[in-house]
C-alpha cells in the first residue's frame, strides 16, 4: 500500500528486498581502511556480495593459495624422483 509503512521481518538478520533480489543487512568490516558496521547488499540467501575489491582480493588470494599448492606438490614430486636416483632438474 503506497504511503503506509510495513512492519518487515528480517530473515537472517537482512531486510529482504524480494523484488529486488536482493537483501539489505549489516555487515562488521573494514572498508577503505575504515573498520565499522557498515549497511551491505546481500544475498535473498543470506551471502555477502562482494564489492569489485573484496572480489579481486579475493582471487587474488585463492591464486596464491593454488600457486603454493602447486610449488608444494613439484617438491614433493622431485623428492620422491631423487628417491629413485633420478634428477629432476636434468629432465628439462
Amino acid at each position: 500500500m503506497a504511503g503506509v509503512y510495513e512492519q518487515a521481518e528480517l530473515i537472517g538478520g537482512c531486510l529482504p528486498i524480494p523484488q529486488l533480489g536482493l537483501s539489505l543487512g549489516l555487515w562488521q568490516g573494514s572498508y577503505e581502511k575504515i573498520d565499522r558496521t557498515w549497511l551491505r547488499w546481500f544475498t535473498l540467501e543470506g551471502e555477502l556480495i562482494l564489492t569489485p575489491q573484496e572480489k579481486a582480493e579475493q582471487q587474488a588470494a585463492e591464486s596464491e593459495q593454488r600457486a603454493a599448492e602447486s610449488e608444494q606438490r613439484a617438491q614433493r614430486l622431485a623428492a620422491k624422483l631423487r628417491e629413485l636416483n633420478i634428477d629432476p632438474d636434468e629432465l628439462d
